[in-house]
């Protein structure tokens, strides 16, 4: 009898695929099927569809006796997910004459409910960033996915309630809502973060934080339980410069395709804290349709493992290479996928297994607390350049002294500063990186200026220390953030001391 075409999309991975939705119906007994390789929920669409044309007002394909069949294609990729209703529900209109329209340049996404509303869908973002780069400059999309939409640039958007709204206006019965696109997300309030001045003590690793901050370098946080580790973590995030537009949109859109996004944008880094007990799935990504983990969740933002030698040691071993190159490779049978993944880690760990150290009566065996610490890998502590020790302090005395600590909006201006001298300087020599952390061997010989009784003693300390190569790259990636934090072009003796100040202390 006819034959219609629409077009939706789907993501796989962070990649938005065009599928190509064919509707043929021909003279028979009553038949409905739909074939591309789709999973259970494009199978049980059928019967979606057909209750969803039939509470719009429309003959249900059910009452008629047609053979219906609905083609997914590219036939060999697998398709996922219920946001193909709605595309199917018009590309069926249109085969049965009820709507005629020109497909060309449309995508149609959207779940439908059985009285023919458009519910919202996940992983939508991406897809739209992605449509016009593919040629679609027209996207009708739910209603429920407007502010999640408005991020996106360069295409019309529609936000749909139901069945009957979008053929209307396909028909040019009445237009849908246009979505208003949003050039800066409004920022999350920062006093919803936890502020660094309601924690008292401990300034070192304040500092420490300071650096990490300013340079994106990992840190590793030791001390006994109760004193505060957790809370610089979570205070962490309010001394990070908030996420520009782009940033911003890349975030959320990966929050959109791993099912996270409630209904605000995330305008602040992510803070992610797995607990230890997470799977190697649920860290890195996995799953048949390869999902983020929660290191890309944790992207452009802190990834916080609490209690880290508790975690499976094939779970932090998974990380070094995503540490290292700024991004992670899932590879199944059915494909390869690419994540993102540059976030800074914060580990925290107990100085022993009873958790009461040296200095406050352990009494663990020394192959226990060997053991204990070996639970960590040499490679992930080796992708740590700053660690602090988080001590006990004295309550009393602090209360006692009535005065508060630094403002996270202070020291969010100087990681600013800095991040700034960084990527000036980058740009001044043709580098490709963005933070400090990220230098190799020949930027430091080429980027990075040393006094020379500054680099006199870093030779006399990594002889008697017994620094490795890798360990000295450290000890000047960090020298280099303390530089830009003062406003400074050379590292001197006094940013040498304090980088190895924040070495980690062996046994």
């Amino acid at each position: 009898m006819s034959i219609a075409k629409v077009y939706s999309a789907q993501l796989i991975g962070l990649e938005a695929h065009i599928v190509t939705i064919e509707v043929d119906i021909s003279n028979g007994l009553h038949a409905f099927s739909v074939i591309g390789l789709g999973d259970r929920a494009i199978d049980e669409a059928k019967d979606r569809i057909s209750a969803a044309i039939k509470n719009s007002g429309f003959i249900s394909p059910k009452q008629k006796n047609q053979k219906v069949v609905i083609s997914l294609a590219p036939a060999d990729i697998r398709k996922e997910g219920p946001s193909f209703d709605l595309a199917m529900a018009v590309g069926y209109l249109s085969a049965v004459g009820e709507v005629e329209f020109d497909p060309a340049g449309i995508l149609i996404l959207g779940e439908l409910s059985l009285e023919g509303y458009v519910r919202k869908v996940n992983g939508l973002l991406p897809i739209l960033c992605q449509a016009r780069l593919r040629g679609y400059s027209t996207i009708f999309i739910p209603d429920e996915n407007e502010k999640e939409a408005s991020l996106a640039q360069g295409v019309d958007i529609y936000g749909v309630t139901s069945l009957r709204e979008i053929i209307e206006h396909l028909q040019c019965k009445r237009i849908a809502k246009k979505v208003e696109h949003m050039k800066m997300p409004r920022e999350k309030d920062i006093a919803q973060l936890l502020d660094m001045n309601v924690i008292r003590g401990n300034e070192t690793a304040k500092r420490g934080l300071e650096i990490a901050a300013a340079g994106a370098h990992n840190v590793l946080m030791y001390g006994p339980p109760g004193t505060g580790k957790t809370m610089l973590a979570q205070s962490f995030v309010s001394i990070l410069p908030p996420l520009s537009y782009e940033q911003s949109v890349e975030v959320t859109g990966i929050h959109s395709a791993a099912r996270m996004l409630k209904n605000e944008l995330i305008t602040r880094p992510p803070l992610r804290s797995p607990h230890h007990t997470a799977s190697y799935p649920s860290i890195v990504g996995g799953g048949s349709f390869p999902k983020p983990g929660e290191i890309t969740l944790a992207h452009r933002g802190v990834l916080f493992l609490d209690e880290l030698p508790e975690f499976d040691r094939s779970v932090l071993d998974a990380l070094r290479q995503p540490l290292e190159d700024r991004k992670i490779t899932i590879s199944r049978a059915r494909g390869t996928v690419t994540f993102p993944a540059q976030c800074i880690l914060i580990g925290a760990m107990n100085p022993c297994p009873c958790g009461k150290g040296r200095d406050h009566g352990c009494t663990c065996l020394s192959s226990v607390l060997l053991a204990y610490q070996r639970r960590v890998s040499g490679p992930i502590y080796d992708r740590i350049d700053i660690s602090l020790s988080v001590s006990k302090v004295d309550y009393q005395k602090i209360m006692a002294e009535k005065t508060t600590g630094e403002d996270s909006s202070a020291i969010r201006e100087r990681v600013v500063r800095a991040r700034e001298r960084q990527k000036n300087r980058f740009t001044l020599y043709g580098s490709d990186k963005l933070f400090n952390s990220e230098l190799g061997a020949e930027d430091i010989e080429k980027i990075v200026h040393i006094d020379p009784e500054a680099r006199s003693v870093l030779t006399t300390s990594a002889q008697k220390h017994d620094l490795s190569g890798r360990a000295i790259h450290r000890v000047i990636k960090v020298a280099q953030t303390i530089v830009d934090l003062s406003g400074r072009d050379c590292i001197d003796v006094s940013d040498i001391l304090e980088a190895l100040q924040y070495r980690r202390k062996e046994g």
